[in-house]
Formats: C-alpha cells, structure tokens, sequence
C-alpha cells in the first residue's frame, strides 16, 4: 500500500531512520549531478514535504522537522508545506547549524547523502555542528528511498550526438583543451559530474532532465585528450557510439564509483568544488587517488560561445520571437474578456512555439503570473495556484524554448484591458515599469572594460528604481547555454554581495547573458522584462585597452502602455523606437496578415 499523506512519508522516514540509529537526516533538491533543475527520481524533497520550488532543503529529527527556503519561496511554501508537519526557516537569516543545534541533543548522529552534497558543503555545516556536539555521517543510501515505494526510475531515454554543425566545434578539439589545461595545471585526469559540461564536452544531448537537454552519466577526462563516459547501456545507440569515435570509451554508469576506487590509484584528480560530491572525492581518496579542487575546465569554455553558437542563438530568438509576439496578440484580445486563465496562457504560448517544427522542448516551466502572483518571481502555476487572468490587470510571462541552435528565454509584462477598452494602468504602474525599462536599456547599452564582472554592472539596472526608493530581490543577469541549461554560469549580473556565485566572473565575449531587471509589490503587481544579450567587442577610436559590450538577442515588442514617455530621455526614447524598428526588420517575415498589422502598429515609434 502506497503512504499518500506527507505525515505518513515523514513517520515512515523517522523508523527508517531510527532502524539505520541516526538521529536526523538531510534533504537537499538536488541529485548526484548537483543539477539545477533534476528528475523526477531525485524529488525526494517533494515527495516528502510537498514544496515544488527549484531551492531548498528539510532537515528531519526523530522529533522535529523544518523546511529551509529563501525568500523567493515565502508564501509558496507556506501553501504547500503542512506547518504542522515542518516548521518554516528563512534563508539565510535561519541556518541549518543552528537548527540542528537547537534541536539535537549532545552526542546526536545526523546522516546525509555523500552523493547529494559537495565537500566544501560538509565541511561547513561540520564546522557549525561539531563543536556543539553534533556528528554529521554519510549514508550508504539514501533513506528516502527505501521509504519512497512507488519512486521513479531515472529516465532510460537514449543519448544522442550533437551535429558539429550545430556546436561549432568537434568533441576532439574541446577534449585536446581540457587535456592541455591538466598537463598545465599538473594533474592526470578531470572527473566531469556537471551534466550540461559532459553534453559540451562531448558534443551529446539527452532528454533525461526536463526541459534540459542532458544525458545522465559522468566523465572521466585524461591528459591524453581521451575521455571515459560512463553512462548506462540502454542509453547508448550504434550512432552515438560512431559519433564518440575511439578516444573515448563508453563504460556502464553502474561501474563508476568502482573506476574511481580502482583506476586512479596514484593518480592526481581534478574536481570541481561546486559539482563533484562528497561520494566522488571519497571514492577517489578510498582507491589511493589524490584529489584538488579546481573549477571545471570546461565552465569557462562553454560560457563563451562560438560563431556558430552565436549565429545559432540569433537564429533561435527570431523563430522563438514570433511564437511570443502571436501569443501577446492573442492576450490581448482573449483576456480582456475574462476566460483565460494562468494554465491556459502558458498552453497556448506552447501550442504557438509547437507550431515551429524545430522546437525540442521548453526551456523551463513558463512562468504565467497574473495579477498578485506575478509580484511573486519564481511562481510556479499548477492545478492549486491557477486564477484567471483579471482584466484591468498587469500579466506577466516568463518563458523559453529549446532550439537545436539555442536555448531562449524571455520576459514580457503586459497591461490586460477591459472588455470595454476604457481601462488603463494605474500611474504606479507605468512610473514602476517605465523605472525597470529605464534600467533595461542602461544595461543593454553599457560599454565596460575588459576585467569589468557581472556585479560591477548591476547598479545600472537597479538606479532607477533606487531613485524612488524601490529595489528587487534576484539577480539582474544569468548565463545561458546553447541548446543546454537556461541557467548557465559562472557569469552573472547580480548584487556583489551576500556570497553570489559569479558576480565577480570577469565577462568575456561571446557569453550570452540575460537582462531582467523588475519590480514586484506584494499581492497587487509585479514587473519584469527580460531580453537575452550577448557580449562583443566594442571598436572605440582612441580608446585604451580593450572595451566589450552587449549585442541585444530576443526582438519581441514591449508594452507600450504601460511606458511613460515622460519618464524617458531622447536617447531612452531612440532605443525604444530602434529596438522596436529591429523587432520589426527580424520579424515581419516570419508574420502575415493580422499577426504583421499587430507588429507594425506595436512597433511605431513613441
């Protein structure tokens, strides 16, 4: 009999627990991949709790339990969490030290999964734990699932080869770099776990994690140029073994942790701090390996696409741009009558990127958010959540696609008007997304030295609003991939402080980053445009050194209602109409009939 209550999942957790003689256990979202986005057999952390967001964690005691989230998720968990069930901790003002200081007693023995956790995780909590008498110990397994009955299996579906043609670069050529980097740095060999970097490396993709296109399988890189790929054999094709070829052997993904015990004896291993978990360096350490810590050399590669890359991208977001310009056409004149909802907006927005036969996938779940759930970032519509969309509102739509050149993601907010066409957005409103375009434009039109980071830029995107005494609570900027991770690092564009992972990532050309500044007001609107821009060298007559800039990469109008001219410069003015001419040069062949009449009339000048 299967348990169906989340009181029962935690019961069933604790005897387990209490079988294994520990005291409490960890339960990250994550999977031995440390992926961003996992599958559905690594969603231990719903299954047990019932929160669907994308960070996050629970701690369980035989007596107590909490669940830890920042404040992306502060109304979230609290619809899908049973707080009689876990106690809600906010991040990073609670910390887990602390909690399980609290709640354990001297001696206490909490476990945690070796393979869903890093080092330099362990061996912080360790330094927050143990002197209160705390012992952290890895699992042999996990407990969850000798409790999770009807667990998914991990997707058995095939990987499959990625046309040179597409990548711009062969497999050989990425594993002669990596090669290079270890004889350089003085080690034998990489272990590679990040599933978009294994897909880079060896020109692969899969469909095992949804809307990421990545196969399940880890690397081993050696300083000869060849490479193991361990991946299980239901997933390997007659074509992607000729698409390998024979410097790079395919052994079975089961056989993994035994090659680290056993064929690295004596040998120095790469590992990256932010990807290889503690289950990898101890297998390594186990079989007489010696491991150090250094970035993945294939991050910083992958980051800066090539001109095929970069051509393959540009190509994406104009197919991709005219699926979304189509649906905000259809918006605007379905909504205003009051029968559309949040769960019929993204269905439709699909239905028009399906109508484009090259769409493999969506790049992530759309985020359709009306009224009060679009002040919310991260939401996340489901059967539970679902409101129609109010005419006389603001809507926003967060969205993406998966093309074989390029990965797409974009932000559009726009006014729903009323049935009789007479209502418009409050002053509030224009004055709050005039501040963010404002912003927007800043960011997409500044010029930086080589050497500037992410978080040197921030400040630009954010001014405006400063300027009326309102910010918002997420980064301005991500990395994307190609036809891999919609969130790609190292690079981003975010405040410098509070321990962000990439701000200080020095941008180089030919990263694609995102540009989303936004405003959100609790339970009335929120506010966020975002387009894709790549970074380029900037020719500056008489300039010292080397300058980069931002080539703009998504073309979909902007609402022009709810711009306050006023608010805007001559020259803010001259970048909406010259964005809006470039919307419309890119576009208009891709449209006919109303479609194209919608375009020319949404992108006249101001």
């Amino acid at each position: 009999m299967l348990m169906q209550t989340h009181e029962a999942r935690l019961a069933a957790l604790r005897e387990e627990l209490k079988r294994r003689g520990v005291d409490g256990f960890i339960v990250p979202i994550s999977d031995e991949y440390m992926s961003e986005y996992v599958g559905d057999y690594a969603q231990r952390l719903a299954w047990l709790t019932g929160f669907g967001g994308s960070a996050g964690f629970a701690a369980v005691t035989l007596d107590h339990a909490a669940i830890f989230v920042d404040g992306r998720y502060t109304v979230q968990v609290r619809d899908q969490v049973d707080e009689k069930l876990f106690d809600y901790k906010s991040l990073p003002t609670d910390t887990l030290g602390g909690w399980l200081a609290e709640v354990c007693a001297d001696g206490a023995m909490v476990a945690y999964d070796p393979w869903l956790h890093t080092w330099k995780w362990v061996e912080a909590l360790e330094g927050q734990v143990n002197p209160r008498g705390i012992t952290l110990v890895p699992a042999a397994s996990n407990p969850i699932d000798a409790v999770w009955a009807d667990q998914p299996a991990p997707s058995p579906a095939v990987a499959m080869p990625h046309d040179e043609s597409q990548a711009g670069q062969s497999s050989a050529e990425k594993r002669a770099a990596v090669a290079d980097w270890l004889v350089k740095e003085g080690h034998d060999a990489v272990v590679i776990p990040a599933l978009d970097s294994i897909a880079w490396l060896l020109n692969i993709r899969g469909s095992d994690v949804a809307h990421t296109p990545v196969a399940l399988s880890y690397v081993i890189a050696h300083r000869d140029g060849s490479a193991e790929l361990f991946i299980a054999p239901e997933k390997v094709t007659p074509e992607l073994t000729r698409h390998l070829g024979n410097a790079v052997t395919i052994r079975d993904r089961a056989g993994f942790e035994a090659a680290l015990t056993g064929d690295l004896a004596g040998k120095t291993v790469a590992l990256d701090p932010d990807f290889a978990v503690v289950g990898i360096a101890q297998a390594l350490r186990t079989g007489g390996a010696k491991f150090a810590f250094k970035q993945d050399p294939t991050i910083l590669a992958k980051a800066m696409k090539n001109p095929v890359e970069q051509q393959g991208h540009r190509d994406a977001q104009v197919r991709d741009g005219a699926a979304v310009l189509r649906f905000l056409r259809w918006l605007e004149i379905e909504a205003p009558k009051g029968g559309v909802d949040e769960l019929a907006a993204a269905a439709r927005l699909q239905a028009f990127r399906e109508e484009d036969a090259g769409l493999r996938d969506l790049s992530f779940d759309t985020i359709s958010a009306a009224a009060g759930h679009a002040a919310l970032p991260h939401y996340k519509v489901d059967e539970d959540s679902n409101i129609p969309i109010p005419p006389g509102s603001i809507y926003l739509v967060d969205s993406g696609g998966q093309y074989p050149g390029g990965t797409t993601d974009i932000t559009r907010t726009v006014w729903v008007g009323t049935p009789d066409g007479l209502g418009s957005p409050t002053p509030e409103m224009r004055d709050r997304f005039t501040r963010v375009l404002k912003g927007h434009i800043q960011i997409d039109r500044a010029v930086f030295p080589q050497g500037t980071s992410g978080g040197q830029l921030d400040v630009l995107a954010r001014q405006y609003l400063w300027e009326a005494g309102v910010d918002y609570a997420h980064g301005t900027g991500h990395g994307v991939g190609s036809f891999l991770a919609v969130h790609e690092g190292p690079q981003r564009i975010a405040k410098p402080s509070g321990g962000q992972a990439g701000t200080g990532q020095e941008l180089f050309a030919g990263m694609i980053i995102s540009n989303e500044p936004g405003y959100y007001k609790q339970g009335a609107f929120g506010i966020r445009i975002e387009n894709l821009v790549l970074v380029e060298e900037r020719q500056i007559a008489g300039a010292e050194g080397r300058y980069l800039g931002f080539e703009t990469l998504t073309f979909v109008p902007l609402d022009r209602k709810l711009i306050d001219k006023a608010l805007l410069s001559a020259d803010e003015i001259a970048w909406v109409d010259g964005y809006h001419a470039k919307v419309r040069e890119l576009l208009a062949p891709q449209l006919t009939g109303e479609d194209l009449a919608w375009l020319e009339r949404e992108t006249a000048p101001l």
